[in-house]
């Protein structure tokens, strides 16, 4: 469905006969907020937009100056997919306004427009591809797995293809395309590989897909959770985000002189990123349970380094179809699918645009496993970790200027705050690990 004005948005409300229009937004931590408007307020909510209380949204305003204004984007206006045809339900991903009109600095929505828009002044179109991964469960009360299936395995092993097909028909159903899906590494996991589009337009399929993906498995009486780390001993899940900058219709990422086919605002870009990941981290994989993913041995990328075979580097330049221009990319492999893909996005396209303004030098591709290396080996190599704990990231990102310039004061000092409490709820948690192993000796 092609909609761009207002005008179109009003045509087929009034042409389909819907009966409410949701109106999507997120919160710092990425969670999807949704109001509904009936056709009769529609005209309002699309001129003037319409108010809420910003001070019971995480990290959004204080509770003296919690008047907020949802105005809607009628380029995101679809059908939602799930409810019934006779009485269609649509939604609008929404831009938050001050009372004045003004953008709202605590929207993580704006905070990826202005970054885009920066990067848009300087010539580029950012595109991205997410491969978003998750579980199936029977219920949200347990890691009950519905197989025991493993990367590609197929029916009958593969349990979940029909909720898999299911979630592809309703994604294509509001014009978000697939590339293809499969089983996972580890048993209930599975992932749906979206194609790639326009920064902004990706970031709000990412949050559409997330909830398709839950609620067709609700609908089918399981579970789906975007957890990192849900079983212990298997694979957790990871968010690979494959990235390239455009000028016009020529990839700036490409160059066929070079024997990685990159030009030099690609090596630029992922020195970048390769600089700043540690500060980034806590943006990108921002819970306690991110960093019982990021560890050796279950494929997650610890180590900052980039390699265009290696998969236990954070980076990698993939090679499926070496020397076509339009598919050179970068693929950013250490996120998770439980971030706020607004937020993680504009910090990954910042850190990338720091190293091509200030040219940093990208180190050559380390195609090694880096996982059966030694410390002194990769000590010796200039291999660095990524923070081990949400702690260790916090605090690594509460010195970055460069987070702080990207996301802007308010959601910067929100975002720090909110992981900080975090981090002290989980410090006073007493877990079944600790009784376990303690109680019976000390």
């Amino acid at each position: 469905m092609n909609c761009e004005t207002v005008e179109d948005v009003r045509k087929i409300v009034k042409d389909r006969n819907v009966s409410f229009i949701q109106f999507w937004f997120t919160d710092v931590l990425g969670f999807l907020k949704s109001f509904a408007v009936t056709p009769s307020e529609l005209e309002e909510g699309l001129t003037e937009g319409m108010g809420f209380d910003g001070s019971s949204i995480e990290g959004f305003a204080r509770i003296q100056e919690s008047d907020m204004i949802a105005k809607p984007d009628p380029a995101t206006f679809q059908m939602v997919p799930w409810r019934d045809a006779e009485s269609p339900v649509a939604r609008m991903f929404c831009d938050i306004m001050n009372p004045d009109g003004s953008p709202y600095k605590g929207d993580p929505r704006y905070v990826f427009k202005k970054l885009l828009k920066k990067v848009a002044d300087m010539g580029y179109t950012f595109y991205v591809g997410p491969e978003l991964e998750y579980f199936y469960f029977e219920d949200d009360k347990c890691t009950k797995v519905l197989d025991k299936g493993g990367y590609f395995d197929a029916r009958p092993i593969d349990l979940g293809s029909d909720l898999r097909r299911q979630t592809i028909f309703a994604l294509q159903s509001i014009g978000i395309q697939v590339e293809y899906s499969h089983h996972e590494v580890a048993p209930s996991q599975h992932e749906i590989d979206l194609r790639y589009d326009e920064g902004l337009r990706m970031a709000d399929k990412t949050m559409t897909y997330r909830l398709i993906v839950k609620e067709v498995a609700r609908q089918n009486g399981v579970y789906a959770t975007f957890m990192p780390k849900p079983i212990f001993g298997e694979n957790g899940s990871g968010m690979h985000v494959h990235q390239s900058l455009f000028k016009g219709k020529r990839n700036a990422f490409y160059d066929a002189e070079d024997k990685y086919s990159l030009s030099d605002i690609a090596k630029h870009y992922i020195a970048g990123i390769m600089r700043h990941a540690p500060e980034i981290a806590a943006i990108s994989n921002q819970w306690v349970n991110s960093y019982k993913r990021l560890v050796p041995g279950y494929e997650a990328p610890v180590y900052v380094s980039w390699a265009r075979r290696n998969r236990s580097a954070m980076i990698r330049v993939p090679m499926y179809k070496p020397g076509k221009e339009t598919a050179t990319r970068i693929e950013f492999r250490s996120a998770d699918p439980a971030c706020n893909p607004y937020l993680t996005f504009a910090v990954m396209l910042g850190a990338g645009m720091e190293g091509i303004e200030n040219k940093y030098e990208m180190p050559g591709p380390f195609e090694e496993d880096i996982f059966d290396m030694g410390a002194k080996k990769r000590e010796e190599s200039g291999i660095t970790s990524l923070p081990g704990t949400l702690y260790e990231a916090v605090h690594l990102t509460e010195k970055s200027e460069l987070v702080k310039r990207i996301l802007g004061d308010h959601i910067f000092n929100k975002f720090i705050e909110n992981k900080k409490i975090e981090c002290k709820q989980y410090n006073v948690h007493v877990s079944k690990y600790e009784i376990d192993k303690y109680l019976p000796i000390l």
